[in-house]
């Protein structure tokens, strides 16, 4: 029931007792479904939601799933939000929501109030829960300046101590799974040599890591349209490619990461994990481009790797013959550039841009090399191959 004055809300339901044990579980997260017309909610139920109904009948009968919408649930479009709605029913999988800077109220004249509609649909901003041994958690970082679309990566005082509060009764050395749709940090700001953008990422983050020290924590984020993890003492991140790629204008983000979403094993308190390529097999974990087809590098085949951390490999053979290591730089896919590079492409959005990634590899063939074969090895020793023909 929601109180006259917009702020006390409360939500009563009744708990159902599993069937299963929950030591054992998986968990998807969508990031950014962002959809501003009816055709993008069309190609929403059209792709992602056959895709993830696929994946859980993949699984054992009586497998537990859930799922995190992360974000950017829809593009300002706020009648969307019933489509949205129908959208995640139609997977059959329950949804833990977080609020996204798309999902906010733009006439709001301070964040206070950014959340109104936003909590009317899905309840509250922040708020946790538990499954098996994992304790997750679902904080809104985006803190909203009171003025239509302008936003910082910022988490409140009130949520801070409301965390503080709510991690007193998780034992220190839990894993805990953290939800935010702006991600706490990424490398943006490093591959492009510029300073960090206020919008993307949070301001105080260090804060929030502070009290998340005694955790092993996991935070899964998106707004970027790009996939990246990175890793550092308890924590780590998951940046999320996107559900509708490029705003639903291509296949890929613009990092050449293809639509699609987070898959996360949980067994106890360990997590196992892959990228889920809409439409694709959960093999599809690469991408080998000919020769000269990065424009800046002639003379190289370029791997990309779009799930890639710091304890994969990615290797290469030529006709056969090892080869070692590719070379990782900083560079934009070559697809990701012929579908959206400069101010005419896309055509439905035409702002859309290839964005620098750090999970591109690189390798010289030699001149009468006929065939490519990478081979990129996850962190859990799961092996992907791809191989391309030169001639």
């Amino acid at each position: 029931s929601l109180v006259k004055d917009q702020t006390t809300q409360t939500a009563d339901f009744a708990l159902e007792k599993l069937s299963v044990d929950d030591q054992k579980h998986q968990f998807v997260v969508w990031a950014d479904t962002q959809m501003i017309s009816q055709s993008d909610c069309d190609q929403l139920k059209a792709t992602a939601v056959p895709d993830l109904k696929a994946l859980v009948a993949s699984y054992p009968a009586g497998s537990l799933f859930h799922g995190i919408g992360c974000g950017d649930l829809v593009w300002d479009k706020f009648e969307f939000f019933k489509d949205y709605k129908e959208a995640i029913a139609a997977t059959g999988v329950p949804f833990f929501n977080v609020i996204g800077n798309h999902d906010m109220d733009l006439d709001a004249r301070t964040d206070d109030y950014s959340a109104k509609t936003f909590k009317q649909q899905f309840g509250p901003t922040y708020y946790s829960y538990n499954r098996g041994q994992v304790h997750y958690v679902v904080l809104d970082d985006v803190f909203f300046v009171g003025t239509a679309k302008k936003y910082i990566g910022y988490i409140t005082e009130h949520q801070l101590q409301w965390l503080e509060e709510d991690l007193k009764q998780v034992k220190p050395g839990t894993t805990v799974v953290l939800s935010v749709h702006i991600p706490t940090n990424t490398g943006a700001a490093r591959r492009a040599k510029k300073e960090e953008e206020m919008g993307g990422v949070v301001t105080n983050r260090k804060q929030l890591y502070k009290i998340l020290a005694p955790y092993k924590v996991h935070i899964m984020s998106g707004h970027t349209h790009f996939n990246e993890a990175w890793e550092e003492g308890n924590i780590m991140e998951h940046n999320h490619g996107t559900v509708c790629g490029a705003w639903w204008t291509g296949p890929i983000c613009g990092d050449g990461t293809p639509m699609g979403y987070g898959v996360y094993e949980v067994n106890g308190s360990e997590i196992s994990w892959y990228y889920k390529s809409t439409g694709k097999s959960k093999d599809h974990q690469l991408r080998v481009y000919e020769k000269g087809r990065l424009k800046d590098a002639p003379d190289e085949i370029v791997a990309n790797v779009w799930n890639w951390d710091s304890k994969w490999k990615v290797e290469w053979w030529e006709d056969g013959q090892a080869k070692g290591a590719m070379e990782q730089r900083v560079a934009r896919d070559p697809w990701a550039i012929e579908l959206y590079a400069g101010p005419e492409l896309p055509v439905k959005h035409k702002f859309v841009e290839p964005t620098l990634a750090d999970h591109l590899f690189f390798a010289k063939p030699s001149t009468a090399a006929k065939q490519i074969t990478v081979k990129a090895t996850d962190r859990f020793g799961k092996v992907y191959t791809e191989t391309i023909q030169l001639i």
